[in-house]
């Protein structure tokens, strides 16, 4: 049995991204007990599934690692992962929070060593690589990721009961393996909430004229990533999911899903650069001949990031149509995406007195799609303040209860870290009065 020793002196995280684990060891550094919950079976949050910070072009894995190396060392913070929140109640200084944990089937024993993985003949989409379906699988027993913290596998609930599940336990020479593992209920004290729990990639499948769901070729932002990463699921080559083939020539479109009535009505703010990081993928894989298409309502990089915006504007590989993409259909004889649309900026450029129609072939369409909170409006075990985007907006009702990072907007990792930190001193706060209130 899990087993939390906590006070109204506590604070509790809910949510391991960047944005949880930076306000808790930020907590935690200054003396302040902290525990952490994940739903996930590792911390790190999306972070871990980048290629790359724009606008340095650094990798995430460096500042991942700081964390998780701070977070081992420090005794004042207790992580429980495969966890949720459930219930919260009380107020400032004195809440109590019930959380929900699942089974992971593998015991604090494990040492990564991979034996049951390589038993364990069942396969599964790997959700860690966002969908890209026939191209990433992964085993019933598996590490979610390399750099995985902790550093323990899973087993998938779907092989319990079945041979796999008893293969993985025979394979396994330390008794890592616990198939007799059930879900928990825990229930403790805490005097200040930090909720940091994220956002989500937006549905791209709700945006019908896309063709998300009907079109191999047709993929997101977030999968672009993994594509490109050497530890991903092609290792690095930018190939399309429909037949393997190399994707040179590729379209993004800007705004999918958002600063839309019908979809996200909020700028997610870091498409634009997102996107703009990722033509560097593609040069980066094809040289001269890998060319980039941005589709654009407008180009948002503000301050720092104007530069940035420059070099790539500059970068004759890459080209800029200022249109909102009409659909999206799709060459059947060779699986292109076919983009269809108007070039608002050519009115008259032939002098034929109206628009440039375009139907336009790629190898790969990158759909940028926005994000959104993680947790839907009507879900949060906890009455809190929150817009018609569904983020948690800076209330006095809230209480000792704080959004960090994407949980109060849409950030960038940059932004998203400060945002954290000052939650985290918010917390500090007012958990140190109530300390002064119980000296008194």
């Amino acid at each position: 049995m899990t087993e939390v020793i906590a006070t109204n002196q506590t604070i509790l995280v809910v949510g391991g991204g960047i944005s949880g684990l930076t306000a808790a060891l930020e907590a935690a550094e200054t003396g302040k007990q902290v525990v952490l919950v994940e739903k996930r079976p590792f911390v790190g949050g999306r972070i871990t599934q980048l290629y790359k910070y724009f606008p340095k072009l650094c990798f995430p894995t460096c500042g991942l690692e700081i964390n998780q190396r701070r977070a081992k060392m420090n005794p004042n913070l207790t992580i429980i992962t495969m966890a949720e929140v459930t219930e919260v109640q009380g107020e400032a200084g004195d809440y109590s929070a019930t959380i929900k944990i699942s089974p992971r089937y593998v015991n604090e024993n494990c040492t990564g060593c991979g034996d049951c993985s390589r038993a364990v003949e069942a396969e599964f989409d790997n959700e860690f690589n966002y969908g890209l379906g026939g191209m990433s699988r992964r085993k019933g027993a598996y590490l979610p990721h390399k750099m995985a913290h902790p550093q323990r596998y899973v087993l998938d609930p779907r092989i319990i009961g079945t041979e796999d599940a008893d293969k993985a336990k025979a394979a396994c020479k330390v008794n890592a393996i616990d198939l007799e593992m059930q879900e928990e209920t825990l229930t403790f004290r805490a005097g200040a909430i930090v909720w940091a729990t994220g956002w989500r990639p937006y549905d791209a499948n709700k945006i019908q004229p896309y063709g998300y769901d009907r079109f191999a070729n047709d993929i997101t932002n977030v999968a672009f990533q993994r594509t490109a990463d050497p530890q991903g699921p092609t290792g690095g080559k930018l190939l399309r999911p429909s037949d393997g083939k190399e994707a040179k020539h590729v379209a993004f479109i800007q705004c999918a899903g958002s600063r839309d009535h019908n979809h996200l009505l909020h700028c997610s703010r870091i498409c634009c650069m997102a996107t703009l990081k990722q033509t560097h993928f593609v040069q980066d894989a094809w040289g001269d001949d890998g060319k980039s298409t941005i589709y654009y309502i407008d180009i948002r990089a503000i301050d720092r990031f104007e530069d940035f915006y420059t070099r790539v504007k500059n970068n004759p590989n890459v080209s800029f149509i200022k249109s909102k993409v009409a659909s999206i259909t799709e060459n059947s004889e060779n699986g292109n995406p076919v983009l269809n649309g108007v070039d608002v900026e050519s009115y008259n450029r032939d002098g034929n007195g109206g628009y440039d129609r375009y139907a336009t072939e790629y190898d790969l369409v990158v759909l940028a799609v926005g994000m959104e909170p993680s947790v839907d409006k009507g879900t949060f075990p906890v009455d809190i303040s929150i817009n018609e985007e569904g983020f948690i907006e800076p209330a006095p009702e809230n209480g000792g209860v704080f959004a960090a990072g994407c949980a109060s907007d849409a950030l960038d990792v940059n932004r998203a870290v400060q945002q954290a930190t000052g939650a985290a001193l918010r917390a500090i706060q007012v958990v140190n009065r109530v300390a002064g209130t119980e000296g008194q």
